[in-house]
């Protein structure tokens, strides 16, 4: 990374799922380096938003999921269809998409999808049009442009205290992953994105995790996962629901330890799982965290202002 490519953050989807409980998309970000982009979950409504945003499949340089929980995930399939081949200025190129493998602790893991799964099951449901589209509309062969990439952690990334590893690097960005804490999601990843600009940290869904402080020290922007149990209390849910909601997520106010933590510049809470106002979530996260913090929404942008250090990255 020689060059400092401009570096923005696009929240293309800011609500936890799966439900719909006001108007934002579900969970999806865009990393975009000097008009290369980089996604981070497809959630409902990333298709529309990514393309709103300026995006379009000819700059798709790699996918990152950070688990396979269906907000997550909902969209890919029509991502990669409305985002390929010249007829829509999408990709012809080969793309890496990065996930999570099978989940070797379920006693059912070794007949559940992992990242593979996902997408070369998606490949055959849809293969009838896909075959269509190459002959009729001369698009390229999707299943030789698409690559499943199963992430492999290694032991120093398993053990406590889990270590960061990378997973990805090109001549724009390096991605690291952290093994965080979404119980009974196994696994279950935070990424880094850092480029000669700075760096974006994505949580992904997880409770208050040290591999996550360690993943973020010095980050300039925490994107973090925020869950308002109020919320679900007050209306009643069940208490599996609510325990799970305490186990596998993160406050508002538990992000902003996290951000102390990890002594990240800047805090932006997402995956909002609940309902409060723009002014409780910020007060939740407030109260443990003094940096700048936003509570994101679908499309808002954040750009990242190298600093001189970063000059010689």
């Amino acid at each position: 990374m020689s060059d400092i490519f401009s570096t923005e953050l696009i929240t293309l989807g800011t609500a936890a799922g799966p439900a719909i409980r006001g108007k934002e998309n579900g969970m999806a970000s865009a990393v975009v380096v000097g008009g290369q982009f980089y996604m981070i979950d497809f959630g409902l409504g990333c298709v529309r938003s990514a393309h709103e945003a300026g995006l379009r499949g000819q700059d798709f340089k790699a996918g990152f999921i950070t688990h396979l929980h269906s907000d997550h995930v909902a969209e890919l399939p029509g991502f990669l269809m409305w985002n390929w081949g010249e007829p829509v200025e999408g990709f012809d190129h080969p793309i890496s998409i990065y996930g999570p493998g099978q989940d070797d602790r379920h006693p059912d893991g070794q007949e559940l999808a992992g990242t593979a799964g996902l997408i070369n099951h998606t490949l055959e449901a849809f293969s009838y049009d896909l075959r269509i589209r190459e002959t009729d509309e001369a698009r390229p062969v999707m299943s030789e442009l698409i690559r499943p990439v199963e992430i492999t952690i290694p032991e120093s990334g398993m053990v406590e205290p889990r270590a960061p590893f990378t997973v990805y690097e090109d001549d724009r960005v390096k991605i690291s992953a952290a093994l965080v804490d979404h119980p009974p999601v196994n696994p279950a990843f935070a990424f880094r994105a850092d480029t000669a600009a700075g760096s974006i940290t994505f949580s992904g869904d997880t409770a208050e995790s040290d591999a996550l402080i360690r993943l973020a020290q010095d980050t300039d922007i925490l994107v973090h996962e925020a869950v308002n149990l109020d919320f679900f209390a007050s209306k009643g849910f069940s208490e599996a629901f609510m325990n799970h909601q305490r186990k596998s997520h993160t406050t508002a106010a538990g992000a902003g330890r996290v951000a102390t933590a990890s002594n990240a510049k800047h805090l932006v809470l997402s995956h909002l799982a609940g309902v409060a106002t723009t002014a409780e979530w910020a007060a939740g996260a407030s109260s443990t965290y003094t940096g700048p913090v936003d509570i994101a929404t679908s499309g808002q942008r954040f750009a990242l202002v190298p600093e001189p250090s970063y000059a010689a990255v």
